[in-house]
């Protein structure tokens, strides 16, 4: 019997390349997203499109109670908001957090108990290569995604005895609409402030990046590789520039690492 899969963000993206990858490699997968517009064409794939805000409690319990049953959940869905920490204002900062965070945490809770009764799971939370390392005017994206490894990390010591399996993805560069996304948000709400030189460094650098993205497909694959494995590696990296960022990020003191990095916004 082939396992029930629910992949969050499944309109664009990392999701939409998840959602299909799986269903063409056998699964019975389910892509969630606020736009059902955009849902539509993956169920020429398999895919059954189901409608979820992550930052709605309401919207969350019924996509959850509407499939019933959840093997394996795919946290992709996530909001890449970008500018100075002094030009943000707080309720986006909330809006952030919700949608990669607590929009994750209520998803988990609400499929582990049938995870735990099955003595089977697989929770995949889609992570980035910025939750190990922060850049300038990304203070609450990376914040998210420093919360989440951590969240993660607690987690799948918490699960293991049941049979659950947590996984953390790290994409680098990817092709995706929130690249593109963040940086006219970016450019928005640091672009004409004191910190506008900074901000149009790093939209240079965002748009190098953009050249050298992988296909979302990429991560799908790795998706799929972490979920299959009989005992599944805690963190899975790929995507352009993801495994020599993370290894200087490793090996580096943080003075000589900060150089580095500011060194690519010039």
């Amino acid at each position: 019997m082939s396992k029930t899969v629910l992949v969050t963000g499944a309109s664009s993206g990392i999701g939409k390349a998840t959602a299909i990858y799986l269903a063409q490699n056998g699964y019975h997968v389910y892509g969630a997203a606020r736009r059902m517009e955009k849902l539509q064409p993956l169920q020429a794939y398999g895919v059954t499109p189901i409608m979820l805000d992550v930052a709605n409690e309401e919207s969350i319990v019924a996509c959850v109670a509407q499939i019933g049953h959840i093997d394996i959940l795919v946290n992709n869905a996530g909001l890449g908001s970008y500018g100075a920490l002094e030009d943000v204002p707080l309720s986006a900062a909330r809006n952030q957090m919700e949608v990669n965070l607590f929009g994750v945490a209520r998803l988990i809770q609400l499929v582990l108990p049938q995870m735990r009764e099955n003595r089977y799971g697989k929770i995949v939370n889609i992570s980035s290569v910025g939750g190990k390392v922060g850049l300038p005017m990304g203070v609450w994206y990376h914040a998210s995604k420093f919360a989440l490894e951590g969240m993660s990390d607690s987690l799948r010591n918490e699960v293991r005895q049941f049979g659950i399996d947590v996984i953390v993805i790290e994409p680098g560069g990817t092709k995706s609409e929130m690249m593109d996304l963040g940086g006219k948000d970016l450019m928005r709400v640091s672009g004409n402030t004191v910190y506008k030189g900074l901000a149009n460094s790093l939209q240079k650098m965002y748009t190098e990046m953009e050249k050298n993205s992988v296909e979302p497909v990429v991560i799908a694959r790795l998706i799929k590789k972490g979920i299959e494995a009989r005992h599944p590696k805690t963190r899975y990296i790929g995507g352009a520039m993801a495994k020599p960022m993370l290894f200087m990020r490793k090996i580096l003191p943080d003075a000589l690492f900060d150089k580095m990095l500011m060194s690519q916004m010039k």
